[in-house]
Protein backbone atom coordinates (compact mmCIF):
# COMPACT_ATOMS: atom_id res chain seq x y z
CA UNK A 1 0.00 0.00 0.00
CA UNK A 2 0.87 3.62 -1.01
CA UNK A 3 0.95 5.61 2.11
CA UNK A 4 0.75 9.78 1.86
CA UNK A 5 2.05 10.89 5.66
CA UNK A 6 1.70 14.81 6.37
CA UNK A 7 2.95 15.39 10.13
CA UNK A 8 5.32 12.58 9.54
CA UNK A 9 7.92 14.70 11.73
CA UNK A 10 5.95 14.59 14.48
CA UNK A 11 6.05 12.41 17.81
CA UNK A 12 3.53 10.49 16.15
CA UNK A 13 4.63 10.96 12.50
CA UNK A 14 8.11 9.58 13.32
CA UNK A 15 7.27 6.54 15.15
CA UNK A 16 4.09 5.75 12.25
CA UNK A 17 6.31 6.18 9.77
CA UNK A 18 8.63 3.68 11.14
CA UNK A 19 5.78 1.50 12.35
CA UNK A 20 4.78 1.21 8.46
CA UNK A 21 8.29 1.37 6.75
CA UNK A 22 9.05 -1.88 5.05
CA UNK A 23 5.51 -3.46 4.63
CA UNK A 24 4.32 -0.28 3.37
CA UNK A 25 5.52 2.44 0.81
CA UNK A 26 5.41 5.50 3.01
CA UNK A 27 5.62 8.96 1.34
CA UNK A 28 6.16 12.06 2.93
CA UNK A 29 4.26 15.77 2.70
CA UNK A 30 6.86 18.29 3.20
CA UNK A 31 6.98 22.30 3.43
CA UNK A 32 10.57 22.50 2.06
CA UNK A 33 12.29 21.27 -1.42
CA UNK A 34 11.29 17.33 -1.66
CA UNK A 35 14.71 15.74 -0.78
CA UNK A 36 14.25 12.71 -2.48
CA UNK A 37 11.42 10.22 -3.94
CA UNK A 38 9.51 9.50 -1.11
CA UNK A 39 8.92 13.30 -0.34
CA UNK A 40 6.60 15.59 -2.06
CA UNK A 41 5.81 19.21 -1.14
CA UNK A 42 3.04 21.21 -0.23
CA UNK A 43 2.22 24.64 2.03
CA UNK A 44 -0.92 24.20 3.56
CA UNK A 45 -1.19 27.57 4.54
CA UNK A 46 -1.53 28.69 0.91
CA UNK A 47 -3.98 25.96 0.35
CA UNK A 48 -0.84 24.09 -2.17
CA UNK A 49 0.22 20.89 -2.80
CA UNK A 50 1.52 18.63 -5.42
CA UNK A 51 -1.27 17.16 -7.10
CA UNK A 52 0.21 13.64 -8.10
CA UNK A 53 1.34 12.73 -4.39
CA UNK A 54 -3.02 12.53 -3.96
CA UNK A 55 -3.57 10.75 -7.26
CA UNK A 56 -0.79 8.10 -6.51
CA UNK A 57 -1.83 7.44 -2.80
CA UNK A 58 -3.64 4.07 -1.56
CA UNK A 59 -4.16 6.19 1.22
CA UNK A 60 -3.75 9.08 3.02
CA UNK A 61 -3.11 10.07 7.01
CA UNK A 62 -3.18 13.53 8.28
CA UNK A 63 -1.34 14.03 11.67
CA UNK A 64 -0.82 18.02 10.88
CA UNK A 65 -1.32 20.23 13.74
CA UNK A 66 0.54 22.50 16.25
CA UNK A 67 1.66 20.84 19.83
CA UNK A 68 -1.39 21.61 22.44
CA UNK A 69 1.42 22.06 24.54
CA UNK A 70 3.39 24.24 22.39
CA UNK A 71 2.64 27.62 24.14
CA UNK A 72 0.77 29.49 26.76
CA UNK A 73 -3.03 30.16 24.85
CA UNK A 74 -2.60 33.51 24.06
CA UNK A 75 -4.71 34.20 21.52
CA UNK A 76 -2.56 34.34 18.71
CA UNK A 77 -1.67 30.80 19.85
CA UNK A 78 -5.51 29.43 19.72
CA UNK A 79 -5.52 31.01 16.17
CA UNK A 80 -2.66 28.35 15.45
CA UNK A 81 -4.06 25.73 17.31
CA UNK A 82 -7.16 25.89 14.37
CA UNK A 83 -5.67 27.13 11.76
CA UNK A 84 -2.57 23.82 11.73
CA UNK A 85 -5.05 21.74 11.87
CA UNK A 86 -8.30 22.97 9.51
CA UNK A 87 -6.21 24.47 6.61
CA UNK A 88 -3.86 21.24 6.13
CA UNK A 89 -7.13 19.19 6.26
CA UNK A 90 -8.65 21.29 4.16
CA UNK A 91 -5.74 21.37 1.38
CA UNK A 92 -5.63 17.86 1.43
CA UNK A 93 -9.64 17.34 1.05
CA UNK A 94 -9.48 19.84 -1.91
CA UNK A 95 -6.97 18.03 -3.56
CA UNK A 96 -9.00 14.58 -3.35
CA UNK A 97 -12.11 15.78 -4.61
CA UNK A 98 -9.76 17.09 -7.40
CA UNK A 99 -8.63 13.96 -7.74
CA UNK A 100 -9.25 11.37 -10.48
CA UNK A 101 -8.00 8.76 -8.63
CA UNK A 102 -8.88 9.88 -4.99
CA UNK A 103 -7.29 7.41 -2.17
CA UNK A 104 -9.44 4.96 -0.72
CA UNK A 105 -8.96 5.64 2.88
CA UNK A 106 -8.37 8.87 4.84
CA UNK A 107 -7.07 8.66 8.09
CA UNK A 108 -7.21 12.17 9.75
CA UNK A 109 -6.23 12.93 13.39
CA UNK A 110 -8.70 13.80 16.11
CA UNK A 111 -8.62 13.80 19.86
CA UNK A 112 -9.92 13.07 22.67
CA UNK A 113 -10.63 16.96 23.27
CA UNK A 114 -13.72 16.03 21.25
CA UNK A 115 -15.40 15.48 24.60
CA UNK A 116 -14.25 18.34 26.50
CA UNK A 117 -14.80 17.95 30.63
CA UNK A 118 -17.02 15.09 31.27
CA UNK A 119 -16.41 13.91 34.73
CA UNK A 120 -17.24 10.10 35.17
CA UNK A 121 -19.49 9.71 32.46
CA UNK A 122 -18.37 6.78 30.28
CA UNK A 123 -18.01 8.61 26.65
CA UNK A 124 -18.35 6.35 23.43
CA UNK A 125 -17.86 7.27 19.44
CA UNK A 126 -21.67 8.30 19.66
CA UNK A 127 -20.94 10.41 22.97
CA UNK A 128 -22.12 14.29 22.09
CA UNK A 129 -19.22 16.89 22.30
CA UNK A 130 -18.07 18.83 24.88
CA UNK A 131 -17.78 22.80 25.61
CA UNK A 132 -14.32 23.37 25.75
CA UNK A 133 -11.64 25.36 22.86
CA UNK A 134 -10.21 21.63 22.48
CA UNK A 135 -13.64 20.56 21.84
CA UNK A 136 -14.33 23.15 19.12
CA UNK A 137 -11.16 22.56 17.28
CA UNK A 138 -12.10 19.17 17.10
CA UNK A 139 -15.11 19.10 16.12
CA UNK A 140 -14.16 21.70 12.76
CA UNK A 141 -11.30 19.68 12.25
CA UNK A 142 -13.70 16.54 11.75
CA UNK A 143 -15.92 18.08 9.94
CA UNK A 144 -13.34 19.23 7.39
CA UNK A 145 -12.01 15.83 7.00
CA UNK A 146 -15.70 14.34 6.66
CA UNK A 147 -16.03 16.71 3.13
CA UNK A 148 -13.75 14.24 1.62
CA UNK A 149 -15.68 12.71 -1.60
CA UNK A 150 -17.21 9.54 -2.15
CA UNK A 151 -15.84 6.40 -2.03
CA UNK A 152 -13.25 7.59 0.40
CA UNK A 153 -13.45 5.92 3.76
CA UNK A 154 -12.48 8.94 6.25
CA UNK A 155 -11.56 7.78 9.26
CA UNK A 156 -11.11 10.47 12.73
CA UNK A 157 -8.92 8.94 15.30
CA UNK A 158 -9.72 10.31 18.90
CA UNK A 159 -6.76 10.37 20.01
CA UNK A 160 -6.28 10.17 23.93
CA UNK A 161 -2.99 10.85 25.42
CA UNK A 162 -0.23 9.43 23.96
CA UNK A 163 2.44 7.81 26.35
CA UNK A 164 6.12 7.89 25.45
CA UNK A 165 9.55 8.72 26.36
CA UNK A 166 9.56 11.32 23.50
CA UNK A 167 7.72 13.88 24.65
CA UNK A 168 4.22 14.40 25.85
CA UNK A 169 2.70 14.09 28.95
CA UNK A 170 4.66 10.63 30.03
CA UNK A 171 8.46 12.31 30.38
CA UNK A 172 6.74 15.07 32.87
CA UNK A 173 4.89 12.29 34.78
CA UNK A 174 8.21 10.52 35.71
CA UNK A 175 10.69 13.64 36.36
CA UNK A 176 8.92 14.37 39.65
CA UNK A 177 8.68 10.44 40.45
CA UNK A 178 12.62 10.07 40.27
CA UNK A 179 13.60 12.67 41.88
CA UNK A 180 10.96 12.02 45.22
CA UNK A 181 8.20 14.62 43.92
CA UNK A 182 5.33 12.85 41.95
CA UNK A 183 1.72 12.74 42.62
CA UNK A 184 -1.42 13.12 41.64
CA UNK A 185 -2.16 16.20 39.22
CA UNK A 186 -5.38 18.92 40.64
CA UNK A 187 -7.71 16.33 42.45
CA UNK A 188 -6.37 13.01 40.88
CA UNK A 189 -9.72 12.17 40.25
CA UNK A 190 -10.39 13.30 36.61
CA UNK A 191 -10.12 10.33 33.63
CA UNK A 192 -6.95 10.14 31.40
CA UNK A 193 -7.68 8.62 27.75
CA UNK A 194 -4.02 7.61 27.76
CA UNK A 195 -2.80 4.68 24.90
CA UNK A 196 1.26 3.75 24.80
CA UNK A 197 2.89 5.23 21.29
CA UNK A 198 3.44 1.21 20.57
CA UNK A 199 -0.78 0.59 20.38
CA UNK A 200 -1.45 4.44 19.04
CA UNK A 201 0.88 3.15 15.58
CA UNK A 202 -0.68 -0.16 15.24
CA UNK A 203 -3.65 1.17 15.69
CA UNK A 204 -3.71 3.27 13.05
CA UNK A 205 -2.13 0.70 10.77
CA UNK A 206 -5.10 -1.21 12.36
CA UNK A 207 -7.33 1.67 10.87
CA UNK A 208 -5.97 1.45 6.97
CA UNK A 209 -7.71 -1.82 6.01
CA UNK A 210 -10.48 -1.97 8.91
CA UNK A 211 -14.30 -1.94 7.34
CA UNK A 212 -14.58 1.26 9.63
CA UNK A 213 -15.33 4.91 9.45
CA UNK A 214 -15.97 8.15 10.96
CA UNK A 215 -15.24 8.64 14.92
CA UNK A 216 -12.87 5.85 16.09
CA UNK A 217 -11.71 6.19 20.13
CA UNK A 218 -7.94 5.32 20.36
CA UNK A 219 -7.65 5.30 23.96
CA UNK A 220 -7.02 2.10 26.08
CA UNK A 221 -9.28 0.04 26.80
CA UNK A 222 -9.42 0.46 30.52
CA UNK A 223 -9.20 4.47 31.01
CA UNK A 224 -7.59 5.27 34.17
CA UNK A 225 -8.04 8.32 36.74
CA UNK A 226 -4.54 10.13 37.11
CA UNK A 227 -4.34 9.21 40.63
CA UNK A 228 -4.22 5.79 39.70
CA UNK A 229 -2.08 6.25 36.90
CA UNK A 230 0.97 8.61 38.74
CA UNK A 231 0.58 5.70 41.75
CA UNK A 232 1.01 2.75 39.47
CA UNK A 233 4.15 4.84 37.52
CA UNK A 234 5.52 5.81 41.36
CA UNK A 235 5.32 1.73 41.67
CA UNK A 236 6.92 0.90 39.10
CA UNK A 237 9.78 2.97 39.62
CA UNK A 238 9.69 2.29 43.22
CA UNK A 239 9.03 5.85 44.18
CA UNK A 240 6.48 7.82 46.43
CA UNK A 241 3.59 9.71 44.54
CA UNK A 242 2.34 11.53 47.44
CA UNK A 243 3.23 15.39 46.56
CA UNK A 244 -0.13 16.20 44.93
CA UNK A 245 0.21 19.68 42.63
CA UNK A 246 -3.10 21.64 43.44
CA UNK A 247 -5.36 22.24 40.61
CA UNK A 248 -5.37 26.20 41.86
CA UNK A 249 -1.42 25.92 41.39
CA UNK A 250 -2.04 24.47 37.57
CA UNK A 251 -4.56 27.12 36.61
CA UNK A 252 -2.43 30.24 38.18
CA UNK A 253 0.65 28.71 35.96
CA UNK A 254 -0.66 27.45 33.06
CA UNK A 255 -4.28 29.11 32.65
CA UNK A 256 -6.57 27.44 30.31
CA UNK A 257 -4.14 25.33 29.35
CA UNK A 258 -3.54 23.39 32.09
CA UNK A 259 -7.23 23.49 32.67
CA UNK A 260 -8.24 21.73 29.49
CA UNK A 261 -4.60 19.04 29.43
CA UNK A 262 -4.33 18.26 32.62
CA UNK A 263 -7.61 18.61 34.60
CA UNK A 264 -10.59 17.23 32.30
CA UNK A 265 -11.60 14.40 32.38
CA UNK A 266 -12.92 11.83 29.53
CA UNK A 267 -13.76 8.34 30.59
CA UNK A 268 -13.46 7.40 26.79
CA UNK A 269 -13.87 4.06 25.69
CA UNK A 270 -12.68 2.77 22.19
CA UNK A 271 -15.32 0.24 21.66
CA UNK A 272 -15.41 0.63 17.56
CA UNK A 273 -11.72 -0.11 17.79
CA UNK A 274 -12.16 -3.32 19.81
CA UNK A 275 -15.18 -4.10 18.05
CA UNK A 276 -13.26 -4.09 15.01
CA UNK A 277 -11.15 -6.88 16.33
CA UNK A 278 -8.60 -4.87 17.56
CA UNK A 279 -6.37 -6.48 20.63
CA UNK A 280 -3.95 -4.20 22.83
CA UNK A 281 -1.01 -4.29 23.92
CA UNK A 282 -1.49 -2.33 27.20
CA UNK A 283 -4.72 -2.00 28.45
CA UNK A 284 -4.67 -1.62 32.21
CA UNK A 285 -2.36 1.70 34.03
CA UNK A 286 -0.55 -1.13 35.09
CA UNK A 287 0.18 -2.32 32.12
CA UNK A 288 1.80 0.62 31.28
CA UNK A 289 3.61 1.12 34.15
CA UNK A 290 5.02 -2.10 33.23
CA UNK A 291 5.79 -1.16 29.59
CA UNK A 292 7.16 2.12 30.69
CA UNK A 293 10.13 0.23 33.27
CA UNK A 294 10.65 -2.22 30.25
CA UNK A 295 11.54 0.67 28.05
CA UNK A 296 13.39 2.74 30.50
CA UNK A 297 15.53 -0.78 30.91
CA UNK A 298 16.22 -0.56 27.31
Amino acid sequence: MRILIAGASGTIGTALVQQLSGAHDVHRLVRRKPAGPDESYWDPSRGEIDQAAIEDADAVVNLSGAGIAGGLWTRSYKELLYSSRLKPTRTLVDAMIRAKNAPAVFISQSASGYYGDRGDEVLTESSSSGATILADICRRWEAEAHRAPSPVRVVTPRTGIVMTRGGGALPKLLLPLRLYGGGPIGSGQQWWPWITMTDQVRAMEFLLTAPVEGPVNLGAPEPAQVGTIVADLGNALHRPSTLRIPEKVLKVLGGRLAYELLLVSARMEPRVLTGAGFTFEQSTSRDLAAWVRASLAT
